[in-house]
């Protein structure tokens, strides 16, 4: 497959003749290394590392929900936080505390796995983002109130932020500001973590829209805005919202996130791929490489002490007659034991 390349210095930007569709796997240095079938029952959404824990955390919902937490060096079950319906999880590095998106918010001792407390809140939790900047916990729902904000400390509730729309993933750049996007509204809206209060919305000006993944270059001061419709990574720049560039992406993507060692953004989509842009200097991006992974395979997260990135996806039987198309194919219930854990690696 050609490289696309978007020269911003030139004012040129180059595509491959397919533009927006859904790109092919391409040979790279990037490739699916490990599938680990750890089954379980139960759907799945948003899967989480904690590098200095050592530990994969991914929510399950179903019968039994609750949060499955796995080591991140063997993929070996370290145990689960049963009876937590979340849709995903994140920890605070210097209290070891970790908290889940659901209702209650789950909140445990990240070492023993023990539960701590459960914290009340409104709204229908979603996205999860966990802060080092004040060290506070973000709770995301796509109904008021959008942004719940919890102290990683002593699980307080700090209060709550009205983000103008639907919001899915979030990034911090451990400064003071957090971006959001908001899905509903194809933009990313800009909230100071001191205040808590909602500074800009920075429109994707038809560039890309239903923007479900996020990630950030914190260094250069760089927004990677990965959109459904179209499908597009749009790049911002992060303090004022200006648009830079955009670059096509697989279809259905759920996730975005960056490695700061590689200057590489990573996109994961449910059609089965993983597209990897290569930022580099002055201010290029290029389609490095897309990898083959598994249908369903929308989120996606990265240990950045290895470099390695892991997916979640499972398998499904065939689709009952007349049955509705979903978003990403029209597919039926999953196969038992079929749960798995992608690893993606050089």
């Amino acid at each position: 497959m050609k490289k696309i390349i978007l020269s911003m210095a030139a004012g040129l930007t180059l595509f491959t003749a397919s533009g927006l569709a859904q790109q092919p796997a391409s040979e790279g240095s990037y490739q699916l290394q490990k599938t680990t079938k750890v089954g379980g029952e139960g759907g799945f959404d948003y899967v989480y590392a904690d590098e200095d824990g050592r530990r994969l955390y991914i929510a399950r919902s179903g019968p039994s929900p609750r949060v499955s937490v796995f080591n991140l060096d063997t993929m070996e079950n370290a145990g689960e936080i049963a009876m937590t319906n979340a849709r995903g999880a994140a920890v605070d590095a210097k209290s070891h505390h970790g908290f889940a998106s659901s209702k209650p918010v789950a909140m445990w001792d990240s070492k023993t796995l023990s539960l701590i407390k459960t914290i009340p809140i409104d709204g229908r939790p979603d996205g999860i983002l966990s802060d080092p900047y004040n060290r506070r916990i973000y709770i995301f729902s796509h109904s008021a109130p959008n942004a719940t904000v919890i102290d990683a400390a002593d699980g307080s509730v700090l209060g709550t932020i009205d983000l103008g729309g639907a919001p899915e993933q979030a990034v911090t750049d451990g400064k003071g500001h957090i971006y959001v996007d908001i899905e509903d509204k194809d933009t990313v809206a800009v909230v100071d973590a001191n205040t808590m209060k909602v500074t800009a919305q920075y429109s994707l000006n038809g560039k890309g829209g239903g923007n479900a993944g996020l990630a950030i270059d914190v260094k250069n001061h760089i927004l990677f805005v990965a959109c459904r419709n179209p499908q597009a990574m749009v790049m911002l720049d992060a303090n004022d919202g200006k648009y830079l560039a955009d670059l096509p992406i697989g279809r259905g993507c759920d996730g975005a996130m960056f490695n700061p060692k590689t200057m590489e953004c990573f996109s994961s989509q449910g059609d089965g791929t993983l597209t990897i842009i290569k930022e580099s200097k002055p201010a290029n991006f290029v389609v490095e490489q897309t990898v083959k992974t598994a249908p369903g395979a929308k989120t996606l997260t990265l240990d950045r002490k290895t470099g390695k990135i892991y997916l979640i996806a499972a398998e499904y039987g065939p689709a009952p007659a007349n049955a509705p198309v979903g978003r990403y194919e029209n597919r039926g219930p999953m196969l038992p034991g079929s749960f798995s854990i992608l690893t993606v690696g050089k």
